[in-house]
């Protein structure tokens, strides 16, 4: 396969779209409006692909969502609208048979995938997260908060005492999670039939005295939860609520009757790590998962583990491969599963043979975000650092195939940036990778906006993104420089590991070489006019950076980064990760290893001017960090900025926040490296 195959496609989803008498470089206000495609559904004969299209409503600040469907056994066809009322949002599209079922309005709907008038099918109160349809499509089962225990979707009477006051008692762990305080329910199952008239009533639970979230909080969904073929039995992932439950990463995948004529049996009890994302073959023989090994990790490396289900043994098809599997679909006919896992800055698609476990590669550059698979094959969103999300079909052997063009209006007369790759000799000896932005038709040198990634165990990798653009950047007039040090996934997980009590050791040996690297090798590069910033775990490491390397850069923009390790050790919500990072205690335990790292012991030496950001919602890092950064700062009597937003979480998700967030990022910039006076 033309391993340049994928990378030119991708950059003629914008390049090829741009005329140049009108060229301009991207902006915040282009990203802000572009159409964002969701995970696509397949029809089992490979027919029809649907998906929900978010479109940004500016003056109500949010998105909305559309179905659309594409005709795949019509070369050039052109997606169309299948559902859109401009009174709901149709999201989470299902295919099973000929019907599409979807939510809006907290109910579940159904359409005829060829056209028609939805119809509504649900009618219990109270709202949900989720829903799955069974394969035979006499049923389905619904995901929603409700107290412990419910038998059913019907919500509970509360008489409330005429005295209550609004205060909340909690009398152990989790008190808050992400962005939400905890209000004592949990997310559960519930089976509801279908028939000809609809799903009606409150459904029956499946949980059997369970408790916990399933999907897990707050980032699991329905890749959680599977039907087996027959429609009898449900397979989903949950993590026990213990005595103090922010301290496991303990997942399971549980198996338990449609009827609920049994309990939920435990089919990963003797691994305490994470098992996730049960999916049972065609054939209904055998069920894939994603097992970690190491309990209290959230990057272990996960391996495609297969359990034949009528014995029971567990195969882990995957041990011998250094990758991490992300995601899993099985292939038609059983035999082989589409996977996707990171590898050198792309997320590719890859098949795994279900007998041997030998893996092929079937896309080369770009990142595979959703992948949906047929009796024709598979489709896959893909994007890339210079393209946003479009519909691909893939087959071995072949260069993807351009299904879509989602934003060719929107991305008209825009003229998209170059990336070029580089690597160089990092901490430990070992190559490390980066990527240079350059924006088109520039000259001369340019000021050097030098990003960050968080996770820590992430990548700055070859993917879109709404949040932090290095597009955007470019099309500020800046060369963007990316890392991927010691940590960063994709790399074999021995890499990903060795950031592990070394927060600050060897990431900021990493970022130090790459920088020399990247304006050593790049003339277009002004090495003395640099800003550095980042967010998560990279904004620690702008915290870190302002004690620990504090005459490099002009200025610093830090968002949600940790400022005092031993504020953070109490005060973020799940524990595991915080301890996990720092060797394994409590800070009690063992202080000496989060103060080793800790950016508040180095204040006396910061000196560089730094925008500080934060989100009031943000529970993981709380915004009292981003408080106390800033109360330094100012103490010290450096320059510096705080920019709060008080409906965001970790992320900056509202249309008008990003906009404000670019601005004040990009303003903050252009102040410090002079280019406000150009």
């Amino acid at each position: 396969m033309n391993r340049t195959s994928v990378a030119s496609l991708l950059a003629l989803a914008a390049a090829a779209l741009a005329t140049p008498a009108t060229a301009r470089q991207l902006t915040i206000d282009d990203v802000t409006m572009l159409s964002r495609v969701g995970a696509p559904a397949m029809s089992d004969d490979g027919h029809w692909l649907v998906w929900a299209q978010r479109e940004t409503d500016l003056d109500a600040d949010r998105g909305r969502y559309d179905l659309w469907r594409l005709d795949l056994t019509r070369a050039g066809a052109a997606p169309e609208k299948l559902a859109a009322d401009p009174k709901l949002d149709e999201n989470d599209p299902q295919i099973v048979g000929t019907t599409v079922y979807f939510s809006a309005d907290d109910a579940i709907w159904a359409v005829p995938v060829t056209g028609g008038t939805p119809r509504r099918l649900t009618d219990f109160k109270g709202g949900f997260g989720g829903f799955r349809v069974a394969p035979t499509g006499d049923k389905l089962v619904v995901w929603a908060d409700r107290n412990p225990g419910a038998p059913t979707l019907e919500l509970p009477m509360v008489k409330k005492r005429a005295d209550a006051g609004a205060g909340r008692t909690y009398d152990q762990l989790f008190v808050r999670h992400w962005d939400t305080w905890a209000d004592g329910t949990r997310s559960q199952l519930f089976v509801i039939p279908l028939t000809a008239q609809g799903a009606r009533g409150n459904g029956r639970s499946v949980m059997g005295g369970l408790v916990g979230d399933t999907p897990s909080k707050p980032f699991g969904g329905g890749e959680e939860v599977s039907w087996s073929p027959d429609g009898r039995t449900l397979f989903f992932a949950l993590r026990e609520a213990g005595r103090i439950e922010p301290l496991s990463t303990n997942l399971d995948v549980f198996q338990v009757p449609a009827d609920a004529s049994a309990a939920p049996t435990n089919l990963t009890a003797a691994n305490r790590a994470t098992d996730t994302q049960p999916s049972v073959s065609p054939d209904g023989r055998t069920l894939a998962y994603l097992a970690m090994r190491r309990p209290g990790y959230e990057a272990d490396r996960y391996v495609l583990t297969l359990r034949d289900l009528a014995t029971g043994r567990s195969t882990s098809l995957t041990e011998r491969w250094d990758r991490s599997v992300g995601s899993l679909r099985w292939a038609p006919d059983s035999r082989s599963l589409y996977v996707t896992a990171e590898d050198t800055q792309e997320n590719p698609l890859w098949r795994v043979d279900a007998r041997s476990g030998q893996v092929t590669r079937l896309t080369e550059q770009g990142n595979v975000a959703a992948v949906a698979v047929g009796a024709r094959g598979a489709v896959v969103v893909m994007n890339s650092l210079t393209a946003p999300d479009d519909f691909y079909r893939v087959a071995p052997g072949r260069a993807p195939q351009r299904l879509t063009s989602v934003n060719a209006a929107r991305l008209a007369g825009i003229d998209m940036p170059a990336v070029e790759r580089f690597s160089f000799k990092g901490a430990n000896d070992d190559t490390v990778w980066g990527y240079a932005v350059r924006p088109a038709g520039s000259t001369g040198k340019l000021p050097i906006a030098y990003m960050v990634h968080g996770g820590p165990q992430g990548s700055s990798n070859n993917s879109w993104s709404y949040r932090w653009n290095p597009a955007v950047f470019a099309g500020a007039g800046y060369a963007l420089v990316a890392v991927d040090f010691h940590g960063s996934t994709g790399y074999g997980q021995a890499f990903t590991d060795a950031i592990r009590d070394n927060w600050g050791g060897w990431p900021l040996e990493d970022l130090q070489k790459g920088l020399a690297a990247a304006t050593a090798r790049f003339d277009w590069m002004d090495g003395g006019n640099a800003c550095a910033l980042g967010a998560s775990y990279g904004g620690y490491m702008m915290n870190w950076i302002e004690g620990r390397w504090p005459d490099r850069f002009k200025c610093i923009v830090q968002h949600d980064g940790v400022f005092d390790a031993r504020a953070m050790a109490y005060e973020t919500e799940e524990l595991w990760f915080d301890e996990w990072e720092h060797g394994g205690k409590a800070y009690f335990e063992d202080p000496q290893a989060f103060e080793k790292w800790n950016p508040v012991n180095y204040v006396d030496r910061w000196k560089t001017p730094q925008l500080v950001i934060t989100g009031e919602k943000d529970f993981r890092i709380p915004y009292t960090q981003g408080l106390a950064a800033f109360t330094a700062l100012q103490r010290r009597d450096i320059p510096s900025r705080l920019l709060v937003f008080p409906a965001e979480n970790h992320w900056v998700l509202k249309p008008k926040d990003s906009r404000q967030w670019y601005r004040e990022v990009i303003g903050w910039m252009n102040r410090w490296t002079g280019r406000a006076t150009q």
